[in-house]
């Protein structure tokens, strides 16, 4: 059965936030709010975590999760970005854009798309996963709560619970969140390609 915590969206309590992080760094999975949906997260180094993850939504290596982080700095550490890509990212971010981006060693083989060695970042913006970030002082890796069969998002946490408390470890109540995933920008080509229109406007990026 899962935990479950009720944390304020704009003061999350520091008690209920240290307990999160304390259950992600135990192999934990957990369902969070963002700015876009509700999200399906874990540690980014626990493999076991990470195929568990992956089990409950139903894809394979192929699909792109999505590593959350907590500014641009730490986006740098695990994607190479150069001059054009970092005006984009900084005109958009913290916001609702996940970006496709070429990943660095930094990042475990297991995770970047097995063929074309790319992975999704994106930096949020919402307190309840800047204080989570800034507790674990690493990225989390997320996914859209879309679960197997479901054609929209999961954006409410009681129904969350009603499908998954048996399944996963933690859910994360913050309200009910947006239907609209983020919207998904691929910048490993020569231009911008967008690849999901969702929240984010990409008139923010000249698109």
């Amino acid at each position: 059965m899962s935990q479950y915590f009720q944390v304020h969206p704009v003061n999350p309590q520091l008690r209920l936030i240290k307990q999160a992080a304390q259950i992600i760094h135990g192999g934990g999975i957990v369902a969070l709010p963002t700015d876009s949906c509700y999200a399906l997260v874990c540690h980014l180094d626990d493999k076991a975590a990470v195929e568990r993850l992956r089990r409950i939504r139903g894809i394979d290596e192929k699909h792109h999760l999505t590593l959350l982080c907590r500014d641009l700095s730490e986006i740098g550490v695990y994607a190479r970005v150069d001059n054009k890509q970092f005006r984009m990212l900084k005109a958009a971010t913290p916001g609702p854009f996940t970006f496709i981006l070429e990943a660095t060693r930094c990042v475990p083989r297991r995770l970047s798309h097995p063929s074309r060695k790319t992975i999704g970042l994106r930096v949020p913006a919402t307190p309840i996963v800047e204080m989570l970030l800034g507790e674990l002082q690493q990225p989390l890796l997320g996914t859209t709560l879309i679960l197997p069969g479901d054609d929209d998002p999961l954006t409410d946490p009681e129904a969350i619970r009603e499908r998954l408390e048996k399944q996963i470890d933690l859910i994360v109540d913050g309200g009910a969140c947006s239907f609209e995933p983020t919207t998904v920008v691929d910048l490993t080509g020569d231009e911008p390609e967008l690849v999901r229109q969702g929240q984010g406007d990409p008139a923010v990026l000249g698109m």
